[in-house]
């Protein structure tokens, strides 16, 4: 027998894990659904529930607009009245992206084996908990199209947002390399020019031009060991925020950085809204929902929080009084996520705080990009400016000591 490790929800809603004995998957999954359970997954037990999930180890991606229109197509067939698994042979082999295209044959093997849709999906372990638990409502709802729209509608919404977000930070980022290479393009090769010249001539040098030329023949000289030292790092520094304790300290700073920290929780809420949002629509209980979500935050401290509200939430407490303990998500938020539990319309207020987060994100980047623009123009301006007094200083003194001399 082959031990297996299964997740499982019990009559009272409440998710659980256990070692399981078994011949096949298929013997679990019949012993458990007899006695009333609602089985999520089933896994070996070698191999760790949260990795194939994409969380707390290396997570394999895939390219999300080739997955979305994969689904726009998957949509399509099953709303025409195929089977599942004539719509995965459809599509199977007609992908244009090879590393997907793997992946859905992948998925259409384990279907044809007599595995379930969700099941399969999950088993590949590279797309999103949210997919996989959504198609795995569907199946238990018998709501297939109508779970898989409120995905694409998902999915859709999620990368418009951060198509807007990249956007807006490209000219900044541009902005920022031209400048960087201007200064050391200045420091390296302009001033150390210049140090030949008044070297050359030997006057006596004010004392900002003395710096000027003592850092430009310096970072001349050592450039090569420099580059070196800013390379390894930086390779340090990304070593260091892999680690647990690299990734919680970078993630107080973030959230702790005074305009930039409360645009990236609020990003995070919205992301928080739309995935429960469209989880709670598609069926799927709160504790569960809140499980998958946890899964979408990609702060720590967020994530941290969420795992405290869930386990209030599990001992009967209101999702925005959980939720409000954490004193980390909006205010707002958590108001509008009350009226909705007050008035039975919890999934709609979720849309509706994700829906006004998403928004107060985008405006609020804009105006922050709209000043941090003439910043960088007002340094680069300045610092040229300093550079350019500092090297032709000792020329208008050289100038003033020759006239003098003359009369």
């Amino acid at each position: 027998m082959a031990e297996y490790l299964l997740k499982y929800a019990d009559a009272r809603g409440q998710i659980k894990e256990q070692l399981a004995e078994a011949d096949s998957e298929k013997e679990i999954r019949d012993r458990f659904q007899s006695q009333g359970f609602l089985i999520y997954s089933i896994k070996p037990s070698g191999k760790s529930l949260v990795s194939g999930l994409g969380v707390g180890g290396k997570s394999k991606k895939i390219n999300m607009e080739k997955f979305l229109i994969f689904n726009q197509q998957f949509l399509t067939l099953v709303r025409a009245g195929l089977p599942i698994l004539k719509c995965l042979d459809l599509l199977a082999d007609r992908l244009t992206d090879p590393k997907l295209s793997k992946h859905i044959q992948t998925v259409r093997d384990e279907v044809r084996n007599g595995a379930l849709l969700s099941d399969a999906f999950e088993a590949a372990g590279v797309f999103p908990p949210i997919y996989v638990t959504t198609i795995m409502a569907g199946e238990k709802s018998g709501a297939l199209v109508e779970v898989l729209e409120r995905y694409l509608a998902y999915q859709r919404m999620s990368m418009t947002v951060k198509k807007k977000l990249m956007l807006a930070l490209i000219y900044p980022a541009v902005l920022i390399v031209l400048v960087t290479m201007l200064i050391i393009f200045m420091v390296t090769y302009v001033v150390p020019q210049f140090a030949t010249l008044y070297s050359g001539l030997g006057a006596a040098l004010p004392g900002i031009t003395q710096m000027l030329i003592t850092v430009g023949t310096v970072a001349h000289d050592y450039i090569v060991v420099i580059g070196l030292s800013v390379i390894a790092t930086v390779v340090a520094v990304r070593l260091w925020t892999r680690t647990e304790m690299g990734k919680e300290r970078l993630d107080k700073w973030t959230l702790r950085t005074p305009v930039l920290g409360p645009i990236w929780i609020k990003y995070q809420m919205a992301q928080l809204g739309r995935v429960l949002s469209t989880l709670l629509l598609g069926g799927i209980p709160l504790m569960q929902a809140l499980e998958t979500a946890f899964t979408s935050l990609e702060s720590r401290l967020l994530r941290k929080a969420l795992e405290r509200a869930r386990q209030s939430v599990k001992e009967g407490q209101p999702l925005s009084r959980s939720l409000d303990a954490s004193k980390i998500f909006p205010s707002l938020a958590i108001d509008m996520i009350e009226v909705g539990e007050s008035t039975g319309a919890l999934p709609a207020m979720l849309n509706s705080v994700a829906e006004f987060y998403e928004e107060d994100v985008t405006t609020q980047m804009t105006a922050t990009l709209s000043l941090i623009e003439p910043a960088i123009m007002i340094f680069m301006g300045g610092f040229v400016a300093f550079v350019l007094v500092a090297l032709y200083l000792p020329i208008f003194s050289l100038s003033d000591t020759l006239g003098g001399g003359s009369r």
